[in-house]
């Protein structure tokens, strides 16, 4: 289980063990938190200059630049036409999460966004055990469960007005959560290049007409900072795949935790934004929630592969 962040469902699950290198997988994933956080802030900074959707075309289309390396393996390893069709309607189910993620960063703080998205490996758990056969024991139930307290305590319903923004983070985790889950049944089919290679061509072409209807053209500047947003999800993404090949994901995954001190301090110091203790508090709750669904899920695969003794 790993906690998925904007784009971070392009990552395929690596075939490869990890080599057992916990400082340098931890290390690495403080690098891949650094760079999400970098492209949340970048696109705080367009804010809602351009469509949302034709901001999340726009960084696909210039993200594919980054995929080119990837094209070999989609050589080598085409897929077939029931390949095609999967991989066509994960790139559409992930299309319409990252317009709700686009959205959501125009509406709520960044902290907000960084905080739900942290749902996403809660969900993948809720559709593994819906959907892919696998058991949900009463301890991942209550674990489930205080995620979503979690959500209560950043929402406050009744307390506040729920804002279009939250609304759409939740659909974005939604989204992410069944593009990951669709992802992990493809990867024992093709490649970990395939497959990221794949969602990048088909979020491209999905998001292509809806962001024609809405274009507006984009400056010069709209277009430098679109390129860089492209690069650090590029660059997160390589220094991911390297952290979970260095170290186990028990190892990694608290790492990813930090990304909601960055957050907050990215909104409070660049973009003005106030520190909500709630928000903070909620994120806490999700995240303990998370860390404990993967410690757990890392008991029972070791309980699973540990040989039987001789008798």
């Amino acid at each position: 289980m790993r906690s998925i962040l904007p784009d971070q469902t392009q990552t395929a699950p690596l075939p490869r063990a990890p080599d057992h290198r916990p400082l340098l997988g931890i290390g690495w994933m403080i690098i891949t938190g650094l760079c999400f956080v970098a492209l949340t802030g970048l696109v705080k900074h367009l804010g809602d200059e351009l469509p949302a959707v034709q901001t999340g075309f726009l960084r696909y289309l210039l993200g594919l630049i980054f995929v080119l390396p990837m094209l070999g393996a989609l050589y080598r390893d085409p897929p077939d036409r029931a390949g095609l069709g999967f991989f066509g309607l994960r790139g559409a189910v992930h299309s319409l999460g990252v317009i709700l993620w686009f959205y959501a960063m125009t509406q709520i703080t960044v902290a907000e966004v960084t905080a739900m998205n942290y749902l996403t490996p809660v969900y993948i758990t809720l559709g593994a055990a819906l959907f892919l056969g696998e058991k949900l024991a009463l301890r991942r139930l209550l674990a489930i469960a205080a995620a979503f307290l979690g959500v209560l305590i950043i929402l406050r319903p009744g307390l506040r007005e729920i804002a279009p923004g939250h609304l759409a983070m939740i659909g974005t985790a939604i989204f992410f959560a069944a593009s990951y889950l669709m992802a992990k049944r493809m990867s024992g089919r093709s490649d970990a290049a395939v497959v990221v290679a794949m969602l990048s061509i088909t979020v491209t072409i999905c998001l292509a007409p809806l962001a024609i209807a809405v274009w507006v053209p984009p400056t010069p500047m709209q277009m430098f900072w679109l390129f860089w947003i492209a690069a650090f999800g590029t660059a997160g993404h390589f220094a991911m795949t390297l952290a979970f090949r260095a170290a186990p994901v028990t190892v990694t995954q608290p790492v990813t935790f930090l990304q909601l001190v960055w957050a907050v301090a990215l909104g409070a110091l660049v973009f003005g934004e106030a520190v909500d203790l709630y928000v903070v508090l909620g994120g806490c709750v999700i995240m303990a929630a998370v860390g404990f669904i993967t410690w757990r899920e890392a008991v029972l695969r070791r309980q699973i592969s540990r040989p039987a003794p001789l008798l």
